[in-house]
């Protein structure tokens, strides 16, 4: 076991990374589009979704990490080690992976903040080819910033400490000017479910729309595959085991790097122990400190901001959604504070395009390097190849899917996908971490059961968003 960093104030900056990824994508899916949605709409004693939601996924994440900890592989090498075969799981999560993240919502989505700050107004049906055409243009950006670099992993670590930083303190200062006290208060409590209108917990308001509630259940937090793809830019940040396996390097800027397809053990003498245990201290800030504080953080002011300039029950699930906050507040405040929100609408949703689109093309990469000796040799075995065709076909694709629906229809498809992947893969991983692990590393019994909660508490919203759906 490799020596772990040992740091101190603000060395922790330096040894974090992965949450911080993890947390930037979340910030753009649930907490800037799903979950003002649904509290203007419901009222903010939804946010117990959220707090209950992001607990779970903090613990799911540690346990993603445990294995490439222990092996230096991504869980999804894991994954691949168990019946029926290799090739059922590689074939099984790549579709999960395209389902869920394969819709290009957050480009869309994007597009109509662009569209606010050039065109002074919300976009409105006659301009859905223009939303279809700065969305592209938008995805397109995403490619040009995954082909420079050295890492790519640590590209996006900084992309995302400029945006977490610059969200949750624009947001915090504007919560602080525009915000009342009361709606503050509101907020706190909403946080375990508690309702200060009606003066009482109301979990599941009467007459909610699931198929949207389900989406924000699943993307509070990361939500699906992006928590799966923690291992993999664990992996590239060289956490543990994985220092020894290598990382992918960026087509402009990178060199070629090995990059094993299997990992390692080591042997659990008393050192390699107390490494473990100081990896282990490094996993938990990363997603305790980092992620889940960031995650509740990040949905509850938007949250206070969005019910604080549009009327309860208003329906913003339209091609403007990204800009209905910029539009009311600058109906209110004028056009420079409008155009500010929009332009932090337009940077968190490019964000998250971007982070979604790599970490795609990153796990499809290494299911096929895992999976096929031929992959590996292709190209002299670098892996950079196989990076960028998988990019490059899923641009492709992406610019065919920014036609078939409007972004929001296809940002709740995907989120209620990631239920799914939440409900089979906690399972999953419970299976791999206390079958193929070895005994010294396996997760306590706690932390089993944990598994097994996340499983049954998405299980519940997905039954409930079906249900909804087909009555």
């Amino acid at each position: 076991m490799p020596v772990p960093p040992s740091p101190h104030g603000f060395g922790w900056l330096r040894v974090v990374g992965p949450g911080v990824i993890v947390l930037g994508l979340s910030i753009g899916s649930g907490e800037f589009l799903l979950g003002p949605a649904v509290f203007v709409r419901h009222g903010l004693s939804l946010l117990w979704i959220t707090t209950v939601a992001v607990v779970l996924q903090a613990i799911f994440n540690t346990e993603v990490m445990r294995y490439t900890l222990a092996t230096g592989e991504p869980v999804f090498t894991g994954f691949m080690r168990t019946r029926p075969s290799s090739t059922a799981w590689a074939w099984f999560y790549a579709t999960l992976y395209l389902l869920q993240m394969g819709w290009p919502a957050f480009a869309g989505t994007a597009a109509g903040a662009i569209f606010f700050l050039g065109a002074r107004r919300l976009p409105a049906p006659v301009d859905a080819a223009t939303i279809y055409y700065i969305g592209v243009g938008i995805f397109l950006a995403c490619v040009v910033v995954l082909s420079f670099g050295r890492r790519i992993e640590r590209t996006l670590e900084l992309l995302n400490w400029a945006l977490v930083v610059s969200i949750l303190g624009g947001f915090f200062a504007l919560a602080l000017v525009y915000v009342p006290a009361t709606t503050w208060v509101a907020g706190a409590v909403g946080l375990t479910g508690f309702d200060v209108g009606s003066g009482g917990f109301s979990l599941l308001p009467a007459g909610a729309d699931f198929f949207l509630l389900g989406a924000l259940v699943a993307y509070s937090g990361a939500g699906g595959v992006p928590n799966l793809t923690l291992s993999n830019w664990a992996r590239d940040r060289g956490y543990g085991m994985a220092e020894r396996a290598g990382y992918i390097p960026a087509a402009v800027g990178g060199t070629k790097v090995h990059l094993a397809h299997s990992g390692f053990v080591f042997v659990p003498d008393a050192e390699s122990m107390r490494r473990w245990r100081g990896w282990w201290r490094i996993v938990s800030v990363d997603q305790w400190g980092i992620f889940a504080a960031g995650a509740i953080l990040g949905m509850v002011l938007p949250a206070l901001l969005y019910v604080t300039f549009l009327p309860r029950g208003a329906d913003i699930q339209g091609l403007g959604i990204s800009a209905a906050l910029a539009s009311s507040v600058a109906a209110r405040s004028g056009a420079v504070m409008g155009g500010v929100i929009a332009l932090l609408g337009a940077w968190i949703l490019f964000k998250t395009q971007l982070d979604n689109l790599e970490g795609m093309t990153r796990a499809i990469t290494d299911i096929l390097w895992t999976g096929s000796g031929t992959v590996r040799t292709w190209r002299g075995g670098d892996v950079r190849a196989v990076y960028y065709t998988v990019l490059g076909i899923l641009v492709v694709w992406g610019i065919i899917a920014l036609r078939l629906a409007q972004p929001f229809v296809l940002l709740k498809l995907s989120a209620n996908v990631a239920g799914v992947v939440l409900i089979v893969a906690s399972l999953h991983l419970l299976y791999v971490n206390t079958r193929l692990l070895p005994a010294h590393v396996r997760p306590p019994a706690w932390r089993r059961a944990a598994l097994v909660a996340v499983a049954g508490f998405y299980a519940f919203f997905v039954l409930l968003s079906l249900r909804s759906m087909w009555p």
